[in-house]
C-alpha cells in the first residue's frame, strides 16, 4: 500500500527483457536508506519487490501481467521512474490510499501551461468512465492527484509546480503514456453493491446512476 507521494525520481540502469516480463535494476539513493530485501516498492505506481539491492540502486522482476497492463514494458536504460516506499503507521497519508496495482495505460491527450501550473488531459479506458468523479483521486504513474473533471472518455487533471518539479511528470507530452490507477474505495462500493446482498441485486446486472440514487450514494 502506498499514498502516491512520490520520494525520489530513480533512473533506469538496467532492463533484462525476456519473452513476456523483465527484470530491472534502477538507480536510487533516498528511497534505499530504510529497505530490507523482499520490501514493495512503487516504480511509476506498480508495486514491485525489492529482489537485490545496494546503497544506490536496486532491481525488481516484473510478472507477465505487470508488463501486460502498464507502461514499464516501454521503460529502458536511461528512463526517469517515480519512487515510493511502501506505507507505514508512522507514515503521513498525505496523498490517498494507492495499492500499486494499475488499472489501465492511458495516453496524454494535451499538455496546457496555464500560468505556473500545468493541466494534463488523459483517455479514459473502456469500461473505467465509472469509477472518476469530479473532485475525485487518481494516481498516475504514482503520483495521487485529483480529478479536475471528467467526460465520457477522458479526464483531467491540475499538477502544481512543487509535483511538477518533483515527479517524472514534468518530462511528459501529449502522446505519452501513463499508468493509471483509479481510486480503490470506488471499486469496492461497486462490488459489495454488485454481490454483497444477492436478494437486493443480481450480480448480472449493471450498477447504473438510478441504482444509487434510490439507495442514497448519490
Amino acid at each position: 500500500m502506498f499514498t502516491g507521494i512520490i520520494e525520489e525520481i530513480g533512473q533506469v540502469k538496467g532492463v533484462l527483457k525476456l519473452a513476456d516480463s523483465l527484470q530491472i535494476m534502477i538507480s536510487a539513493s533516498e528511497i534505499l536508506k530504510n529497505v530490507s530485501l523482499g520490501d514493495s516498492i512503487a516504480v511509476n505506481g506498480v508495486c514491485l519487490t525489492i529482489t537485490s539491492y545496494d546503497s544506490n540502486s536496486f532491481t525488481a522482476d516484473v510478472s507477465p501481467e505487470t508488463y501486460r497492463v502498464t507502461n514499464l514494458k516501454d521503460i529502458k536504460i536511461g528512463s526517469k521512474v517515480n519512487l515510493e516506499s511502501a506505507l507505514t503507521l508512522s507514515k503521513f497519508l498525505g496523498g490517498h490510499i494507492v495499492s500499486g496495482h494499475i488499472d489501465f495505460v492511458s495516453r496524454i491527450l494535451k499538455k496546457e501551461l496555464l500560468s505556473q501550473f500545468v493541466r494534463f488531459s488523459f483517455e479514459v479506458a473502456e469500461g473505467m468512465r465509472k469509477y472518476f468523479i469530479s473532485k475525485g483521486s487518481v494516481a498516475i504513474d504514482g503520483v495521487s492527484l485529483t480529478v479536475n473533471s471528467v467526460t465520457d472518455n477522458e479526464f483531467d487533471v491540475m499538477i502544481i509546480p512543487h509535483t511538477l518539479s518533483n515527479t517524472i511528470l514534468n518530462f511528459k507530452s501529449a502522446g505519452d503514456y501513463v499508468n493509471v490507477e483509479s481510486d480503490i474505495i470506488g471499486k469496492y462500493v461497486e462490488n459489495f453493491l454488485r454481490y454483497g446482498d444477492k436478494t437486493k441485486i443480481d450480480k448480472k446486472d449493471d450498477l447504473t446512476e438510478d441504482f444509487l440514487k434510490k439507495h442514497g450514494f448519490i
